[in-house]
């Protein structure tokens, strides 16, 4: 049978993340890899998760990866920096920038060893623009964020997939699927009920792999869909 594992927010821990692969899961070609989003920020190495999920596609691994706000943060605050214009000899300020930065972006620069956003690798951005939203499977849909359930079609909303923090599921909407997702740092325990409680709509697969001084929190997991049995790797970044 083919193994289906999903992996959450791994935030530039590429370390953390080689060792959830290739020490724990030990993958076969037949099986998939799921991945959740927000690649980049926080720890140390952005540049080199994206380099190892690319390794991946190209050994002709199944992969679907989906967008995380923080891959969105680059992207709109490299266009904005892109489209920056002067005004008798001031420079607009790059207000998103100066958010991403602040919330992990430091880190990504470092990583990729720049000092100017708008040198930022276009292979890289492409990359990241052309990641999925959210993934329909059988039972299942994945999404980094969440829905927004009070629109009719809650699948028109992509800022919401990104973005959203809390919302009452309509099981009706999705076909009375279970959704997983990242976005939201919760403790080993809950994640553990969530997925064992059955009566729960949603899992929560993100540990905060990067909060490594906070108690129950700072690892990444790896959930795999037949069994629900999922993995822990502590981090090795930080």
């Amino acid at each position: 049978m083919r193994e289906h594992w999903v992996i959450p927010d791994i935030h530039g821990c590429v370390n953390t993340l080689r060792a959830l692969i290739e020490d724990m899961i030990q993958p076969s070609k037949h099986d998939w890899l799921y991945f959740l989003g927000d690649y980049i920020d926080r720890g140390p190495s952005s540049k080199e998760v994206i380099d190892y999920i690319m390794y991946l596609q190209k050994e002709e691994y199944n992969i679907l990866t989906l967008m995380g706000n923080h891959e969105e943060f680059l992207i709109k605050a490299y266009e904005e920096e892109m489209n920056l214009k002067s005004f008798m000899g001031i420079k607009q300020k790059n207000l998103k920038k100066k958010e991403w930065l602040f919330h992990g972006g430091k880190d990504t620069m470092k990583s990729f060893h720049l000092n100017d956003l708008k040198d930022f690798p276009l292979d890289y951005l492409d990359w990241m623009k052309n990641l999925e939203y959210y993934i329909e499977l059988d039972n299942f849909f994945l999404v980094h964020a969440g829905f927004n359930f009070k629109l009719k079609n809650p699948f028109e909303d992509k800022d919401s997939m990104l973005w959203i923090r809390e919302y009452e599921i309509d099981k009706e909407k999705i076909g009375n699927k279970r959704i997983i997702h990242g976005h939201v740092p919760v403790s080993l325990e809950f994640i553990d009920l969530n997925i064992k409680n059955k009566s729960y709509k949603y899992i929560d697969l993100d540990n905060g792999c990067y909060m490594t001084k906070r108690d129950g929190f700072g690892n990444l997991l790896a959930l795999e869909l037949n069994t629900l049995e999922y993995k822990v790797q502590y981090n090795l970044d930080l």
